[in-house]
């Protein structure tokens, strides 16, 4: 494949100082673990036009190499590598987990407004009908979030305390298990 450079090879150019790493996976996932020197630009942005600076050798990685790929072809002169930070630990390469919590943001989010939706039918049914605004209101919210790529109750809960950063190396986080 053209454009594409394995794990081994991007850890050799983070070594020498010469390449410029770049996550395009989407803030919730780069929350939970990272490559150490990696700069965070979602492929959205670089679709809508946001490109990485110059000067290096441009290099993108996401979880498994087709978001990468992707945004690979709208960076001049870019690499992408090949298998994303999945591979990149298959390779035994170092990672920074990033968050105490094992369960992502997204997830999280999932979860409260599967509960939320449950609860205000269950309650508009059995107890007044005016309860059915939780879950309208939790439809239209999942609505803006798809139609703008902003979620509000992500951002919240992003903030909840065993949501907060904890850097730690793969090791450390594979020795305190």
């Amino acid at each position: 494949m053209p454009n594409t450079i394995t794990p081994k090879e991007v850890h050799e150019h983070l070594s020498c100082g010469n390449c410029l790493l770049i996550d395009v996976r989407e803030a919730d996932e780069r929350a939970s673990e990272a490559i150490d020197g990696s700069l965070h630009l979602p492929l959205g942005r670089i679709k809508a036009g946001e490109l990485p600076p110059t000067g290096r050798q441009v290099i993108l990685h996401c979880k498994s190499g087709r978001r990468s790929a992707e945004a690979a072809a709208l960076v001049p002169g870019s690499l992408s590598m090949v298998g994303g930070i999945e591979a990149w630990r298959s390779a035994g390469l170092p990672t920074a987990r990033m968050r105490a919590s094992g369960m992502s943001v997204m997830r999280q989010v999932q979860v409260v407004i599967g509960a939320c939706v449950a609860a205000g039918t269950a309650l508009g049914a059995f107890v007044s009908p005016w309860f059915l605004v939780v879950p309208a209101f939790m439809g239209v919210g999942l609505a803006f979030a798809g139609a703008t790529g902003f979620c509000g109750l992500a951002v919240l809960m992003g903030k909840l305390p065993w949501n907060a950063p904890v850097a730690r190396s793969c090791a450390t986080a594979s020795a305190a298990r």
